[in-house]
C-alpha cells in the first residue's frame, strides 16, 4: 500500500461526505482526497461500491480514507457518524451533506412515507449531521457544505415534496450560518442538470432541459468538485450563500 503525502492545500484536513460511495458523493470523496484531506465516506445500502472507493483511496494513501455506514432516517444514529469519523481521525473539518433521495411525488398519488423519506434524507439528515458535528467544526473553524437544488428555488413538476425539502434546505443553510458563526461557516451548492437519474430519463426530454441552459450542455460532477473546494480552500470570508452550478438554467427557466 502507498503511503505517499499527497500533500495539497487540504493536506491534514478531514472531510465527512454523505452518501459517498457513487456518483456525486464519490466525485467529493475523490477530489477532495486528491487536494491532500482525509476523507470519511458515508454509504447506507452501497456497500460494493463504497469498499471499492475507500480501497481505491487507501491504496494511494495509507490510512486515509475509512468508511461509515448508516441509514440517514434513523435520527439516533447520526451522531454516530461523526463520532466515527472524530474517534479515527481525531477532528472534523468538512461536512458535506450530499446524500438525498429524489423520485416524483404527483399530487395525489403522495403518501406519508414519501414525505418522510424525502424530508428526512434531503433536509433532517442534514440539520442533525449539522448539529452533531457542529462542536467538532468549531474547534477548526470549519465548513458546512448542503448540496441544495436550483428546484429548491422554482419547483419540479410532479417533485412537490423533494422541492419543498430543498427550499427546506436552502433556508437551513442560511439559517446555520447565522447560528454558528464565526467559528463555523455554512455554504450550499445547487446543481442543474450534471447528472442524470440512474433510471434514465427520456432523450427528447433531456434535450429540452439542456436548451434551457445558458451554456447549451450539461455539467460534470467536477463542476461540482470544484465549487466545492472553492468553499473549502478559496473563500474563507464566504457564509450563508447558495452557488447555483447550472450553467445559467436558473435564470432561463
Amino acid at each position: 500500500m502507498s503511503t505517499a503525502s499527497n500533500a495539497g492545500p487540504m493536506t491534514e484536513r478531514v472531510v465527512l461526505v454523505t452518501g459517498a460511495a457513487k456518483r456525486v458523493g464519490a466525485a467529493f470523496v475523490r477530489g477532495f482526497h486528491a487536494q491532500g484531506a482525509r476523507v470519511a465516506i458515508h454509504f447506507h445500502r452501497s456497500s460494493d461500491t463504497a469498499r471499492a472507493l475507500h480501497d481505491e483511496l487507501n491504496a494511494q494513501r495509507a490510512d486515509s480514507a475509512i468508511l461509515v455506514q448508516a441509514d440517514l432516517l434513523d435520527s439516533a444514529v447520526i451522531p454516530n457518524i461523526v463520532a466515527t469519523t472524530i474517534a479515527r481521525f481525531g477532528q472534523l473539518d468538512v461536512l458535506i451533506n450530499n446524500a438525498s433521495t429524489f423520485y416524483p411525488t404527483p399530487v395525489g398519488a403522495i403518501s406519508v412515507d414519501h414525505w418522510d423519506d424525502l424530508i428526512g434524507t434531503n433536509l433532517k439528515a442534514p440539520l442533525f449531521l449539522a448539529q452533531a458535528a457542529a462542536p467538532h467544526l468549531a474547534k477548526t473553524h470549519g465548513l458546512i457544505l448542503n448540496m441544495i437544488d436550483i428546484h429548491g428555488q422554482r419547483p419540479l413538476p410532479e417533485h412537490p415534496v423533494y422541492s419543498t425539502a430543498k427550499a427546506g434546505l436552502a433556508m437551513l443553510t442560511r439559517s446555520l450560518a447565522r447560528e454558528l458563526g464565526p467559528e463555523i461557516r455554512v455554504n450550499g451548492i445547487a446543481p442543474g442538470p450534471i447528472l442524470w437519474p440512474e433510471g434514465g430519463i427520456d432523450e427528447s426530454l433531456k434535450q429540452e432541459i439542456i436548451a434551457k441552459t445558458q451554456l447549451k450542455r450539461s455539467g460534470s460532477p467536477e463542476d461540482l468538485v470544484k465549487a466545492a473546494l472553492f468553499f473549502a480552500i478559496d473563500a474563507p470570508f464566504v457564509t450563508g450563500q447558495i452557488l447555483a452550478v447550472d450553467g445559467g438554467r436558473s435564470i432561463g427557466w
